[in-house]
């Protein structure tokens, strides 16, 4: 059957609580930086494949929407 511990619950290394902060905090800003990159490509794909603004048109959409991104998530 199942063996019943009374001792702590960690076994192995301690835990680096600073570099798991570290890593988590890296990990929201590369979901929050790779969102908007997303966004901002589904955005400038539109406007250069639904619009006249052909491909030169999207590129500048692309650029204008991440730049004003990257300054409203700072």
């Amino acid at each position: 059957m199942a063996e019943h511990h009374t001792g702590p619950a960690e076994v192995g290394a301690p835990m680096d609580y600073k570099e798991h902060e570290h890593t988590y905090n890296m990990f929201l800003a590369a979901a929050k930086y790779g969102t908007l990159f997303l966004v901002a490509l589904l955005l400038g794909m539109t406007a250069g494949f639904f619009t006249g603004a052909g491909f030169l048109g999207g590129i500048v959409v692309l650029l204008a929407v991440f730049i004003a991104g990257l300054v409203l998530l700072r």
